[in-house]
This record gives structure tokens, sequence and C-alpha cells, in this order.
């Protein structure tokens, strides 16, 4: 028997410490049927809506309008080759109920966080293309649509401002409702004018085709690093994953809490601090954990596919409404929508523009949710007074924790700012 097992068992054989675990009344379960599981699934859809931004709705586009069919087996290698890396987030958070973030300080002299740390408040600098392809969707409808003279940057200056505001506020739960009620909409409108006019059948083909047109190798480096998302954000995920308390992330504290699961220490870690050994829970624990586990493996494979025919869709739109033009300048959004309003009529333009801000916008309101999420994880597990404060939830934290400009709460804040 390895130590990890010697340990929890130990640990989890204590009469005095199960006696002490709450019953099923306190965890309870979950329902499986469609709806209570679309009400259920959240990283993984989050991780889908941070996904479908400028990658789905301008570079497929930009290929499609540019290079028909060719580029098409880019989507399908992008969404293989990075499904694993994602899944495995998935599958540690939900197993362990801990992020990969705090799984990284156990690597020699945590060299992985700082890299992680270092790399997360460059990007909180420069990688803000979600925040300009939501902005360039309100500089066409305002803007040019409307007339509105009001430059794209100060869009995208307001749009921050917005996010910060609603995050920082609390509101998060009213934006997620509402980007799943607008994604939807996009993805209805897509598919319905695929419908209208699909692709040729033979065009299919070109999944395995492997072409590099003259002057395509941009697009295609923008698909493979983009599609579905930067690998990155799979650790944006897993804090998600982590923030949502369900499943082993709640039992594990309340086992922490009893002393049936040793709190892991991230300045003397043990890996196997991380784990619990399920099968000595409950049997009706054991059911609890495992259904999370399951629903938070079905919300990242859902999104996983959903942001895969979705990039296909609108690459093969492009294709049959917009080849040969290139997709490109500040008007951008409008060429774009003409795929709507040549394949329906004018009337979809305001349907399109309306699913379009909700993804673009949905895109950069996480990534300021996730950075300074990352930045918080990685100073929790690499300095002590932040480990002493490690909570972003501001209703659940003690007074001490606000006032103390070194917390985790504080860090997150301050970097959301920064990355402003």
């Amino acid at each position: 028997m390895n130590v990890a097992k010697e340990r929890h068992t130990d640990s989890l054989n204590d009469s005095k410490a199960v006696g002490k675990l709450p019953n099923l009344s306190h965890f309870e379960l979950p329902r499986m049927d469609l709806w209570s599981l679309l009400k259920h699934f959240g990283p993984g859809l989050v991780l889908m809506m941070t996904g479908i931004g400028t990658s789905h709705l301008v570079t497929a586009p930009a290929a499609g309008g540019g290079f028909a069919y060719a580029l098409l087996w880019c989507i399908p290698v992008a969404y293989i080759f990075k499904y694993y890396g994602f899944e495995m987030t998935f599958r540690f958070t939900n197993a362990t109920g801990r992020s990969m973030v705090d799984a990284y300080s156990s690597a020699w002299r945590k060299w992985p966080l700082w890299y992680l740390l270092i790399v997360t408040l460059l990007q909180c600098v420069v990688g803000h293309a979600g925040r300009i392809a939501a902005a360039a969707v309100l500089y066409y409808a305002l803007s040019v649509h409307a007339n509105l003279q009001v430059p794209l940057w100060i869009w995208g200056a307001m749009l921050g401002v917005l996010s910060c505001a609603i995050i920082l506020g609390g509101k998060y739960k009213a934006v997620e409702i509402s980007t799943k009620v607008l994604g939807g909409i996009l993805c209805a409108s897509a598919i319905s004018v695929f419908l209208v006019q699909p692709a040729p059948l033979s065009s299919l083909s070109h999944f395995v085709i492997f072409k590099l047109p003259q002057g395509s190798w941009l697009i295609v480096a923008a698909f493979l690093g983009l599609l579905p998302t930067g690998i990155d954000v799979s650790l944006q995920a897993s804090e998600w994953g982590k923030a949502k308390r369900v499943g082993m992330g709640r039992v594990h504290k309340v086992l922490e809490k009893i002393g049936m699961a040793k709190q892991y220490d991230p300045f003397s870690p043990h890996l196997e601090d991380l784990t619990i050994d399920a099968t000595m829970l409950p049997n009706d624990v054991q059911k609890y954990v495992r259904r999370w586990f399951k629903i938070g493996m079905w919300d990242f494979r859902v999104g996983h596919m959903v942001s895969f025919i979705i990039a296909c869709i609108f690459l093969l739109l492009a294709a049959v409404w917009l080849y040969p033009n290139l997709v490109e300048g500040e008007a951008v959004m409008g060429e774009i929508a003409k795929i709507f309003t040549k394949s329906v009529g004018p009337w979809m333009m305001g349907i399109f523009l309306l699913g379009a801000f909700a993804a673009t916008f949905s895109t950069q309101f996480n990534y300021f949710d996730g950075w300074p999420r990352i930045v918080g994880a990685c100073c929790r597990n690499l300095f002590r007074r932040t480990a002493q404060y490690p909570l972003t939830d501001r209703e659940a934290m003690p007074l001490e924790a606000k006032r103390a400009w070194y917390s985790e709460y504080n860090i997150y804040r301050m970097t959301m700012a920064f990355s402003h």
C-alpha cells in the first residue's frame, strides 16, 4: 500500500472521525435530467464562451472568406490535440477538489508558479483580443451602423470598466446566465443560417486534406493556438471549478475540518495531501462526489463539442457566402454579418449582433476574472502571508482578509485593475 493510501486509510478508519461526517442531507444529490444538467454546468461552459470569441467570429470567417474550405483541417487538429490537456484539468479538479495551480507548488523550487505568474501578468497587459472583438461589435452596431461617433478604443475601455464593476459587485451569476442565453442565440442563428444553404458535402473532405495555401500561415497559426482557446485557460477553468464548491471540492473541505484529511501545505508540499481515497467514504457521499465528477466531465465535453461545431459552421458559412473576400478592418463585424443578411435578410442583423456581442463580451469578461484568479492562486502558493487568507469570495472571508493588501482577494482585485 502506498504512502498516500496509508495516510488516508488511517484517517478514514478513525471511528470518531467517521462519526463526524455529515450525512447525505448535507450533500444533496444533483439531478441528472437535461435541464438540471444545463443549470449545473459552469466551468466547462465558461471555458467554451471564453473560446468563442475572436477565433470563432473573426479568424474562422477570415479563413473561409479568403481560402474557402482549404483550412478546414486545422479545426479538428486543434481540438483533438488540445482535448486531453483540457480534460486532464477537469479530471484533476473534480477528483480532488483542488486546482492545478495548487499541484504546481510541489514542483522543484515552484518554478511553474513563477513562470505562470510572470506570463499571466504579461497577458494582462497585451492579451485583450477579446475586448477588441467585443468593442468591434459595438463599433459596427453603433458607430458605423447607427452613426454614433465614438472611437473603437473608447468602446473597449467602457467594456473593461463594465466587466470589472460586474465582477467586483458579485453579479457574475447573472452574467453567466445571460451569456448562456445569448450564446444560445448565436448558436441557433448560426445553425439556422447554415441550413439555408449548407456547404456541399464534398467540402467536408477538407477535414482530412492538408493544404497550406499561399498566405494562409498566419490564420493556421491562429487556429492552432487559439482554438478552442489557449491551453493556459484550462488553469482558469480549474480555479473556476474549485470556486464552484461542489462534489469533492465541498467534501474535501469538510474532511479537512473534521480531521479526516490533511490540509495541503504549499510550503511543505506532499502530493498525497491533494488526494482522497474515495472508496473509504460512506456510500452516500461516494455517490455524491461521483455524480458531480460526471457532471463536471459532461460540462467540459459538451462545451468542447459545441465550440468545435460553431468554429466549423462559421468557416463553412464564410466559404459559401463571402469567398473570395478578405475579412479584415475596423468594420470586420459588418463583413461577417453579411453572411446572415445575404442568406436570410436584413432583419437577421440584430440577432447576429446580439449573439456576437454575447460571445465576444463573455470572452473578455471571463479573462478579467480568470487572469486575476491565476495571479492570486500563484501568490497563495508562493507567499506565506497570502496563504494565510486564501479566498476570493468576498462573502466568506474575514474582515482582516479584506484589510490585508496581500490577501488573495486584494491581489485578485489589484490584478483586475492592472489588467484594465
